[in-house]
């Protein structure tokens, strides 16, 4: 089966045009994959499923409708690009630090025919301190990265009061969110919910930690990168 043909199993609601800017995107994937390290999935089961599928799941949630959001760290483009392309009129900024992964993820998502993807280049916590950038984002959305309490000093000053924090986890999630309660609220947050997914034909749970904006992050924050990983919040 096709990258488009075992997501669309698992999600059925993925129209034709969908499915085709899928297949492209798991081609592109595998071949840039050759010489540039984008992922260690390159089979269809594990693109379709534990990239498309589980990027998708975010959908799910409800928040991601006529938004503007903000993919940190990014990578090899999950889950802004097939985010990108099935959401309902958001605009994805695509952020990381690395320069040819974002070129990457342009070249990709204008081969899909997606439009409304645009990379952002530099580190978060130093963008973050730009007027710019600093809550003006419904979203702020990272898959993995790093562990829930020094992921939420780089993510929560994108966010605007009133938007959202969606952090993808692994099995160990609701482990993280609780560890980082304390880090949520010091930067303006409240915990709202974690939603459990199970990675359909794996033996997998990812976790969505969503974290709501309830007021504006301290300006000082985020803080330098080495004071963040010396001393989590």
């Amino acid at each position: 089966m096709s990258f488009s043909e075992l997501t669309k199993k698992y999600r059925p609601s993925l129209t034709d045009k969908e499915c085709a800017s899928l297949d492209i995107i798991g081609n592109c994937l595998c071949e840039k994959n050759e010489v540039m390290n984008l992922t260690a999935l390159t089979d269809e089961k594990g693109v379709a499923l534990l990239h498309f599928w589980d990027s998708l799941t975010l959908l799910d949630t409800g928040l991601f409708k006529n938004a503007n959001v903000i993919d940190i760290g990014c990578g090899g483009g999950f889950p802004s690009l097939p985010l990108a392309l099935c959401s309902e009129n958001c605009n994805i900024t695509s952020n990381d630090a690395t320069l040819k992964k974002l070129d990457y993820v342009a070249e990709t998502a204008k081969k899909a025919g997606i439009d409304n993807l645009k990379t952002l280049c530099g580190r978060a916590e130093e963008l973050t301190h730009e007027v710019k950038y600093r809550e003006k984002f419904d979203i702020a959305v990272a898959r993995g990265v790093a562990r829930m309490n020094i992921l939420s000093e780089w993510c929560m000053p994108f966010v605007k009061v009133g938007g959202y924090f969606v952090a993808m986890k692994g099995e160990k999630g609701r482990e993280e969110a609780e560890e980082a309660k304390k880090a949520i609220g010091e930067l303006g947050g409240e915990l709202v919910d974690i939603i459990d997914v199970k990675i359909p034909e794996y033996d997998y749970l990812h976790t969505l930690v969503i974290v709501k904006k309830t007021k504006q992050t301290p300006k000082k924050y985020p803080r330098r990168n080495s004071q963040i990983q010396k001393k989590p919040l």
